[in-house]
């Protein structure tokens, strides 16, 4: 009988972990730059918790692992996470103060512009060791991280390997997503060598075609497209995943997003599938994307939907694939960074031109 690969005959645990540090993001309102007005607007964000928040609003039992400030404003980060059912039994308090993110919205020719104050936050000042990674993974069946831990630190690097170590040891599905930021790079370490470690350790990767160039050296492939009438070329990107599986060749799954950013609010967006056990790329629609809302988590939007795909349809990679685009086109029209979205929105999607009112 074939059993797939994310299903361990001997671990049949439901608990998905996510690892990573949730931040307070601040924008001002209107689409006012950073540097005019006095009002900001907050909310809660970061790769990893924005995964845990999706999983969890699709019904998952998902937990979400960090190091927040013990006092008001760590706790008030937890309560967040708490409303949407996210489990946060393993957190661990300590340090001086949460990590934030300034976010200016993007507006006609003008790009969106990140400043991130992270330095010396719970998260940043975390020490390898701090994490009790065995006891937390005994209960789970997937463990996912990003390439974002392992930058902003050397020890959240090192804690973020004690992980996926302890993970494949015990035989847990690991979801890795490459998630390259230029700006948190700062400790010395290359990004490309750290990532190419960390992808070896992974069943399943995710990232856009930049961050697969960033992590394998592999040139990626240019997607121009202007409108949802593009035809992606099927071969190259077949033999392109040829390449990557030579140099990750435990992962069974590949998944790449692609982005055109024609405009501030105009993008054109879809995903490529690359099953390396059956040797087999899937594509699927391209969405044209105007207004764009907020684009602020929408690979993680992409990311959770496909971990949840891969446990509700196991090996259906056209369904996973198109459930898991579904949910991250969907994620720009919604504020914020998390996708707050249920499994039948998101099916819904899939088939519906969108904008009718739900009665």
């Amino acid at each position: 009988m074939f059993i797939p690969f994310f299903i361990s005959t001997h671990n049949m645990n439901t608990k998905i972990i996510t690892f990573g540090e949730i931040m307070l993001r601040l924008s001002k309102p209107g689409y006012r730059r950073l540097t005019e007005g006095t009002v900001f607007h907050g909310n809660y964000g970061g790769s990893e918790a924005n995964v845990a928040v999706s999983l969890a609003c699709l019904g998952n039992n998902v937990e979400f692992v960090t190091r927040v400030p013990a006092g008001a404003m760590g706790e008030a980060a937890l309560m967040h996470l708490r409303e949407y059912g996210v489990s946060v039994n393993h957190v661990v308090r300590g340090g001086d103060r949460l990590g934030t993110y300034y976010f200016e919205e993007a507006a006609a020719m003008r790009n969106s512009r990140v400043v991130y104050d992270r330095k010396g936050s719970s998260f940043y000042t975390l020490k390898q060791g701090m994490i009790s990674w065995k006891e937390i993974l005994r209960e789970a069946s997937l463990f996912h991280c990003s390439g974002i831990t392992c930058a902003i630190s050397r020890d959240a690097m090192e804690t973020t390997f004690d992980a996926v170590r302890m993970a494949s040891e015990m035989g847990l599905t690991i979801a890795c997503d490459i998630n390259y930021r230029k700006n948190l790079w700062g400790y010395g370490l290359e990004p490309h060598d750290v990532l190419f470690l960390l992808m070896q350790y992974s069943d399943i990767i995710f990232g856009d075609q930049n961050e697969w160039e960033i992590a394998s050296g592999v040139r990626h492939i240019p997607f121009p497209a202007l409108n949802s009438e593009y035809q992606i070329d099927k071969e190259s990107y077949a033999q392109y995943f040829e390449k990557m599986h030579q140099l990750f060749p435990r992962c069974k799954k590949m998944v790449m997003a692609l982005r055109n950013q024609i405009a501030s609010s105009h993008h054109t967006l879809t995903g490529v599938l690359y099953d390396t056990v059956k040797k087999k790329l899937y594509t699927t629609r391209i969405y044209d994307i105007q207004p764009i809302v907020d684009p602020m988590g929408v690979g993680d939007a992409f990311v959770a939907a496909y971990v949840h795909a891969i446990r509700k349809w196991v090996d259906d990679n056209q369904k996973c694939l198109d459930f898991s685009l579904s949910a991250s086109a969907i994620k720009n029209t919604i504020p914020g960074d998390q996708n707050l979205m249920s499994e039948e929105e998101i099916v819904s999607n899939m088939t519906s031109s969108g904008g009718r009112i739900q009665r």
